[in-house]
């Protein structure tokens, strides 16, 4: 019998949260701002319902035949996400967007960075955020490398 081969698999789970924000950089106008950020710079804010899929990937264990258990995905999701973003207001609740515009790639950020935080080093994989139905972003952790 030939020595078994690593298989490496992805898993993806999705979670979906409702937040309210405002787009609005501390580092522009008033006029400014409501130009390039229009409708979504009001100043009472607005509200979306984010869907999240989170993707990890590693090797597929060969007792298990799971890459990662659910339930333990499942947890990581519920405070990476779940607790810090549903049902927050982004801009005032969630300390991270203080400094940092609440766009929907920020989003992704942050819930990249906090999934880093807790789960197990390199099996983060991607992090898809659904702003609406036709706006998504995907974050892979990645960093522009100067002149990009």
């Amino acid at each position: 019998m030939s020595p078994r081969t690593a298989r490496l698999a992805r898993l993806s789970r999705s979670v979906t949260f409702s937040a309210c924000h405002r787009l609005h950089s501390k580092s522009l106008s008033d006029e400014e701002n409501l130009k390039l950020f229009g409708k979504c710079n009001n100043p009472n804010g607005h509200g979306h319902n984010y869907k999240v899929t989170v993707t990890v990937r590693g090797e597929i264990d060969p007792v298990s035949g799971m890459v990662m258990n659910l339930t333990d995905l499942k947890e990581y999701m519920q405070e990476a996400v779940m607790e810090p973003l549903d049902h927050k207001n982004l801009d005032k609740d969630v300390p991270f967007f203080a400094e940092v515009v609440s766009t929907t790639e920020n989003v992704a950020v942050f819930i990249w960075e906090s999934l880093q935080r807790l789960l197990p080093p390199g099996t983060l994989y991607k992090v898809k955020v659904h702003e609406t139905e036709q706006n998504v972003v995907v974050y892979k952790g990645e960093e522009a490398k100067a002149g990009e």
